[in-house]
């Protein structure tokens, strides 16, 4: 019997800031303020600083010819002053770095402080300038050996002691700038890509509530110019018999109650998150064409409808949808620009060859219509847009027949 153990959390990145230096911390710029990190560093520097430098003099005090007294007490001094000056290498990198140089050519309390200033100024600065500081060092260095020389190592073996001392220490400090750097890029890209993740969902977001728009715009122009028209029927024959009466004022309110739906369903879509949603209302097809017509022939538009397409319910379901958006779309402009008029649709294409949507009308029969139904204007130019995004064309506009004709031309692969 083999037992599991629970899979181990990763701890967040906020609990272990106080582990990482203040450079890589995201909102806080260099030399402004110390993590927790950097508080126990700057001490613990400053106090190697001092054990080193207190150690050096010691040694120097414990040799049979020590040297002058006036000498050591400047040392003791001035290097001590250098060593508390540690405390702003972050902020003044270079200066502390050059002050603890210059004291290094006569100090020996302030050897270990040179050498972490220059580690300071190889880590937060270019290398131009490392390349400075350091020369600057190795100089000071050499100044240090002919002012207080060592009977037991010559001058050249102390000057290539000191450069390799100095090497190594900018070296160490620029491979740890060039990490903390790395850490920085790799935090920026991972905040880019974020900040890019969560631009793409908002235009996800909005793309989808575009769309749901223009499906409110297609479907609730299609059911209000039903409306209307069997509203108008009924303001037309105000004398009809009280059976068709009701029989027109049912279907109002159908079509009434049809409306409401679709719009409380759009609204609802709107209202939630691309994410949220469950499934989709399923859309509509080439297949459902002819059932948009016999409801256009029932609110009394009269159609005539030619489908030379061998299977509807074939057509690929982008091509069938914005087929049936342009129909829908044509049926409606004619029942608010051209009522009383005959429209004739044909449907032909197929696998290879392409859909053709063909409508045509008549101009109304007595000019401009006296009381036109309202429209925002746009429902043509949103439908070019969608037909060009299913990789068709549509064109429309008078004939020489002097009739209107809108032709859509969509893609059907074999």
């Amino acid at each position: 019997m083999t037992t599991t153990s629970p899979p181990e959390q990763a701890v967040p990145a906020s609990e272990r800031a106080w582990l990482m230096p203040a450079q890589v911390l995201p909102g806080v710029r260099p030399g402004t303020r110390r993590s927790v990190r950097d508080w126990i560093v700057d001490v613990a520097c400053s106090l190697i600083a001092v054990l080193c430098g207190t150690v050096l003099v010691g040694v120097t005090l414990s040799q049979p010819e020590p040297p002058h007294a006036l000498l050591v007490f400047a040392d003791v001094v001035l290097g001590g002053l250098s060593c508390v000056a540690l405390w702003w290498r972050r902020r003044w990198p270079v200066e502390v770095a050059v002050l603890l140089a210059v004291v290094g050519c006569f100090s020996e309390m302030v050897a270990a402080a040179a050498a972490i200033g220059l580690f300071t100024v190889a880590v937060h600065r270019r290398l131009p300038t490392v390349l400075v500081v350091a020369a600057v060092h190795l100089v000071t260095g050499c100044v240090f050996a002919l002012l207080r020389p060592t009977e037991d190592l010559p001058f050249g073996w102390v000057v290539a002691f000191g450069l390799l001392l100095t090497a190594a220490v900018a070296a160490w400090g620029m491979f740890v700038g060039a990490r903390r750097q790395l850490v920085v890029s790799l935090r920026d890209r991972a905040v880019r890509a974020e900040s890019e993740q969560l631009l793409r969902v908002e235009q996800a977001r909005h793309t989808e509530r575009t769309r749901i728009a223009r499906e409110m715009h297609d479907v609730l122009a299609h059911r209000l110019s039903l409306l209307s028209m069997h509203a108008g029927a009924l303001e037309f024959r105000p004398d009809a018999p009280p059976a068709e009466v009701a029989a027109a004022a049912g279907v109002v309110r159908a079509s009434a109650r049809q409306a409401l739906e679709d719009l409380r369903e759009v609204i609802g879509v709107l209202r939630e998150s691309p994410d949220e949603t469950g499934a989709t209302r399923p859309q509509p097809g080439l297949a459902d064409v002819p059932a948009l017509v016999e409801e256009s022939r029932e609110a009394g538009l009269r159609v005539r409808a030619e489908y030379g397409v061998a299977d509807l319910g074939a057509a690929p379901s982008v091509t069938g949808r914005t087929a049936y958006r342009v129909v829908q779309e044509a049926l409606t402009n004619v029942r608010k620009h051209a009522p009383g008029t005959v429209v004739t649709l044909a449907l032909t294409g197929g696998p290879g060859t392409g859909l053709t949507v063909d409508v045509r009308n008549p101009a109304p029969t007595g000019g401009v219509h006296a009381d036109p139904l309202p429209g925002a204007g746009t429902g043509l130019v949103g439908l070019l847009e969608r037909v060009t995004l299913a990789g068709g064309g549509l064109a429309h506009g008078w004939t020489a027949d002097g009739e209107f004709r809108l032709t859509a031309t969509l893609p059907w692969p074999a």
